[in-house]
């Protein structure tokens, strides 16, 4: 059956009564191969292929101090930890995420802005883009949890509202990405497939999902087939590395029990012309931290 929201077609069915797999009907890179930018025409190729991009040092030595100062000084403030935009880890009660960094933090708005970032997400979705979420992420040694398979345009569309894929994902590492410290885990090529998953979205689902994963994700049997036709990667790298990945892409990460840390910046810019509707797949829309309805353009 199609479903329509504010006479938009729902190109990506999913939380129905079963799963299903849909043909992705969206380019991945939607700016011209001869649009001059920072990704080059190879790079381009590669993140239509693989869904991903790495860059081995997209902020310098000195940046990554900055901003990993700036994230303790966040993290430490009993006011954020207070603001319903940071959310907290289920059994250490320390700070998971907080969202909306970009508009908490100057420092972080200014890392949005910078044309090695923005630029570069202007160049992949082809027009000006605007934030759809920011957040730092903190992965602190000895049991910090991880985040299970999924899609985020899966979660996007069906609660935020997105109707097509043309966002893309950015992730800075402040501190280095070791294979054992939880790192971010991809299927290369799985973003051109869509998983619809099966069940119904519940009221207020982000207050559990920002913790761990429920609704929204694959069966065992679905991930099984996938991994085994995409196999894994598992992206590490040094402060100050970013990977960025496109928002189909089926990705997860696991526990940290070492006692290396693990922070990031994560930044997701849409196109201005992929603005939020109304939810495809719950009953309410997530609050504008989590999916921004400001649609202002990055300048």
């Amino acid at each position: 059956m199609t479903i329509t929201t504010t006479n938009i077609t729902d190109l990506y069915p999913t939380r129905g009564a079963t799963e299903v797999a849909t043909p992705r009907k969206d380019p991945v890179v939607w700016g011209s191969p001869d649009t001059p930018g920072p990704v080059s025409a190879g790079e381009l190729q590669s993140l239509d292929r693989d869904g991903f991009l790495a860059v081995d040092q997209l902020i310098g030595p000195d940046e990554v101090a900055r901003y990993a100062r700036e994230l303790e000084r966040l993290t430490s403030d009993p006011a954020v930890r207070a603001d319903e935009r940071s959310i907290v880890e289920p059994q250490s009660k320390e700070i998971r995420s907080v969202f909306e960094v970009h508009k908490i933090s100057e420092v972080f708005a200014e890392l949005v802005r910078d044309e090695r970032v923005v630029g570069r997400a202007r160049q992949i979705l082809g027009s000006d883009v605007y934030v759809h979420q920011s957040r730092i992420n903190v992965k602190p040694g000895f049991g910090a949890s991880g985040f299970y398979w999924h899609s985020d345009f899966e979660t996007w569309h069906a609660e935020d509202g997105l109707p097509n894929m043309r966002t893309i994902s950015v992730s800075i590492a402040l501190t280095e990405n070791y294979d054992t410290n939880g790192g971010l885990m991809i299927m290369p090529g799985s973003h051109k497939t869509f998983l619809g998953c099966a069940g119904a979205t519940p009221k207020d689902n982000y207050k559990k999902s920002l913790q761990m994963q429920d609704a929204g994700t694959p069966s065992d049997e679905a991930l099984t087939k996938m991994a085994s036709e995409y196999g894994i990667k598992l992206f590490t790298g040094k402060a100050g590395s970013a990977t960025w990945f496109d928002c189909n892409c089926m990705h997860g990460s696991g526990d940290n029990i070492t006692p290396f840390p693990r922070s990031n910046v994560f930044i997701v810019f849409n196109s201005v012309e992929n603005t939020a509707v109304e939810p495809f797949a719950a009953p309410i829309r997530r609050p504008d931290f989590i999916g921004a309805r400001d649609f202002t353009p990055v300048r």
